[in-house]
């Protein structure tokens, strides 16, 4: 096993500086990150009986196939992998013999986050909530262990730094290239970045943002640990306090928040009836690896389409407005409008995350390559994984 990963870092390597990848920095790291999960993932399809001769053909069809074609392979390997997620959880969860009824079609309860997704009142005509088996949260996320090999807590992590606070661990064991983790919360595409709470300064008081190559922001601070029930979830919901490690406010903070408050709009409809036990909807906890440690996850961008409604439920994601209701383009640091209505061809898609095992795991903390930009002030416990890496990613 080891030497087949060997043989993987190479090729990613070389890759790296092979002519063919684009010159623009920013997207060649792109391009290498796929060229990874293209890897990764087509390892992990093989199964147990992979073998180096596998290895080998997979490095050869990674030189060869073109980053269009890597990119559409890379979201086949995962969306089959979380299918297969959600079929086991289904098994768990659902009683086909029982006719599927509604649990409760009452309006849920209001919070103080729902300024969050825009939502000023309660409203009508909400999806049904189909009928599950009453598990917990911590039963449900042991029988998924016991069908799959792993599954996820959330503990003080190990990471030696005062700020580490909490930790993602995986309980269990999980092989290269598995989907070990699922990026959960409210979506927001370039167009609606200004009602992303808090807004400019979206991440002074919020720790649980991440940032898609394209632009998509995930704002997972709603979700918070899950839930115990599936449920009606429009995007609002009352942290638990030991959630957050929120930076104390700083004059220049609520200077900016005066200048510049975030726009309030009702754009995530209805809601969506989701899955708040999926124990695997806890991406967000993973911390960065400490100075000498390498991690052992990446992420991968995964277009969840939602045309597949029977695994809707196991996608911890909301979109905020109409991801497709206006094309935006990337100039250095600015988004800008750009042409009309961009409607996807193959339907529309749910822009989330999850995280990939990028070595065997056995029952250890989750370490994520935060890759944090170096063209403002990096936390005193930040130490880069790989700078040039870091450079390209935010060039």
């Amino acid at each position: 096993m080891a030497s087949f990963l060997n043989k993987f870092q190479d090729a990613v390597r070389t890759f790296a500086r092979s002519p063919r990848f684009t010159k623009d920095p920013r997207k060649l790291q792109f391009e290498v990150d796929i060229n990874r999960l293209f890897m990764y993932t087509s390892y992990n399809n093989l199964g147990k009986n992979v073998d180096e001769a596998d290895a080998e053909q997979i490095i050869d069809m990674a030189s060869k196939a073109s980053f269009a074609d890597q990119q559409k392979q890379v979201q086949e390997n995962i969306h089959n992998q979380i299918k297969s997620l959600c079929t086991v959880m289904d098994a768990i969860l659902l009683d086909v013999n029982e006719p599927q009824e509604s649990q409760s079609k009452a309006t849920p309860s209001r919070s103080g986050l729902s300024f969050a997704i825009g939502r000023n009142g309660p409203t009508n005509n909400h999806p049904d909530v189909p009928k599950t088996r009453p598990l917990k949260r911590t039963e449900l996320s042991q029988r998924l262990k016991d069908s799959i090999g792993y599954t996820l807590d959330v503990k003080q992590s190990q990471i030696p730094h005062s700020e580490a606070g909490q930790g993602l661990f995986l309980n269990g064991e999980a092989t290269v290239g598995s989907v070990i983790a699922i990026y959960p919360g409210v979506i927001y595409s370039p167009a609606y970045y200004r009602y992303i709470p808090g807004y400019p300064r979206v991440d002074a008081q919020n720790t649980y943002l991440i940032t898609r190559y394209d632009g998509t922001v995930i704002n997972a601070q709603p979700w918070g640990f899950g839930g115990e029930t599936r449920e009606l979830w429009d995007g609002s919901k009352m942290l638990d306090a030991k959630l957050n490690r929120v930076a104390t406010e700083k004059g220049s903070d609520r200077l900016w928040k005066m200048l510049s408050k975030p726009l309030e709009s009702s754009r995530v409809g209805n809601g969506e009836v989701l899955e708040h036990r999926n124990p695997l909807a806890l991406a967000h906890f993973a911390n960065h690896p400490a100075k000498d440690t390498v991690p052992n996850v990446m992420i991968c961008p995964y277009d969840f389409p939602l045309t597949e409604k029977d695994m809707r439920a196991y996608i911890p994601n909301l979109s905020f407005g109409n991801a497709e209701e206006v094309n935006m383009r990337r100039f250095g640091s600015f988004w800008f409008r750009w042409g009309s209505r961009n409607s996807e061809s193959n339907g529309p898609v749910l822009k989330t995350l999850v995280l990939v095992a990028t070595t065997a795991l056995c029952d250890e903390e989750v370490l994520l390559n935060y890759r944090l930009s170096n063209s403002k002030r990096r936390p005193s416990w930040y130490t880069p994984v790989d700078e040039e890496e870091d450079q390209r990613r935010w060039s």
